[in-house]
């Protein structure tokens, strides 16, 4: 039996607003590393976005290199690590020459062909062509990866000089069907590892993460029948949430390790571990991660009841939302600030902003003074301007 670990979304570098989740970020890939040694898995597949962006911070790239380094148990056990749409492809190929001997495989473009060879690892690559692996286990098993990082339609076309007249989702499903046909069988596991929207059976769109850059518009919805009857996993990445979209084959998004929206505030976070035997179903187990800091959402009629409860709850995220009937003083604003470090933003709603029911007095017959609130109410979605706004007002037409 071959076990696999399967995460993805990591998204290192990435910010809360103005929070850096770096600190988080570390903690939870420690505990993946831990998993991966408790388990004693074989291998550990992490299907994209690797990064938040095509040029992340140093302390990304660092952090990157050390969870690799420790997941692949010094060469012992193979990491595939494929682009997706967040990650630059050229950027995560880049260390393959020096990965290579710590067991740790980067695919960044659609046609990547990794080296087979000597290496200094205990596993070794047998076989390997374009979009395809196929890795000798420590423990003589074979592991066949169809590898599909993220790609365009313009690069795909680019990639495979596709033809604009064909289909995509046939040329894709005859192509992966092509490389199943020619190196994979009953005699090893084969998966296949992607950063790609799968649709399950009967839908025709798929919801994305409401913080993730949406690839529906330039990538191809593949519908379950892309993949071929070899494969026995499919290693999907990009939706944030741990979701199964199609039983036989198991077809899984693995879920982000951390919430990175607060539209993701009440998700569990998951790494996959998959258990596999050659000509069999896998056997597939959700691993939940303890994150460091939750995401809430409150709301509070009142800023002492918020400033109250925010000093009660230090250990989390906030998106606070006030509701009052007048403008949120700038005073208040700043000792919410100062009791909580974690207030990512904060929502003002206007609790009374319907309108008389008596026609309005003329304008002409209205003081400057009255005037001037009407229009901030206008613009502030009903809410009253502060006494300290009214006086203000009042010196500045003093003068």
């Amino acid at each position: 039996m071959i076990s696999i670990l399967h995460t993805a979304d990591w998204h290192l570098g990435k910010r809360l607003g103005a929070i850096s989740r770096i600190e988080e970020q570390k903690i939870v890939l420690d505990e993946i590393c831990t998993i991966a040694d408790t388990r004693a898995v074989d291998a550990v597949v992490i299907a994209g976005d690797i990064f938040d962006t095509f040029n992340p911070p140093t302390e990304a790239i660092e952090l990157l290199y050390a969870t690799l380094k420790r997941l692949s148990n010094k060469g012992a056990r193979p990491v595939i690590v494929i682009a997706g749409n967040h990650d630059s492809p050229d950027r995560i190929e880049a260390p393959n020459p020096l990965a290579r001997d710590n067991g740790i495989i980067f695919i960044g473009n659609p046609v990547s062909t990794y080296i087979t060879g000597t290496s200094e690892t205990a596993f070794k690559i047998r076989n390997s062509s374009n979009s395809f692996i196929e890795i000798a286990c420590a423990s003589g098993q074979l592991l066949r990866i169809i590898t599909a990082p993220f790609a365009n339609e313009h690069r795909l076309q680019q990639a495979f000089m596709h033809d604009k007249d064909t289909e995509m989702v046939s040329f894709i499903t005859e192509y992966w069907h092509t490389i199943a046909n020619s190196y994979c069988d009953t005699q090893g596991v084969n998966i296949l590892v992607g950063h790609h929207l799968c649709l399950p059976i009967g839908e025709s769109t798929i919801h994305e993460p409401d913080d993730e850059k949406p690839i529906q518009a330039i990538s191809t919805l593949l519908p379950p029948s892309t993949i071929p009857p070899h494969i026995q996993y499919v290693a999907l990445g990009h939706l944030h949430r741990y979701q199964k979209v199609h039983s036989q084959p198991p077809i899984v998004y693995s879920g982000s390790p951390l919430a990175y929206s607060f539209s993701e505030a009440m998700q569990k976070k998951n790494v996959v571990l998959v258990s596999l035997e050659p000509n069999s179903h896998a056997e597939i187990t959700p691993i939940e991660l303890q994150s460091p800091l939750m995401l809430i959402t409150k709301t509070f009629h009142s800023c002492n009841d918020a400033i109250e409860w925010l000093a009660e709850n230090q250990n989390c995220y906030v998106e606070l939302t006030i509701v009052s009937d007048t403008y949120l003083k700038p005073a208040y604003v700043q000792k919410l600030h100062q009791t909580h470090a974690g207030i990512v933003s904060i929502i003002p709603i206007v609790s009374n902003t319907q309108q008389s029911s008596t026609p309005q007095e003329s304008n002409q017959n209205k003081s400057m003074e009255e005037l001037f609130e009407d229009y901030f109410m206008s613009k502030k979605n009903g809410q009253k301007p502060s006494d300290e706004i009214k006086l203000l007002f009042k010196r500045i037409l003093a003068q």
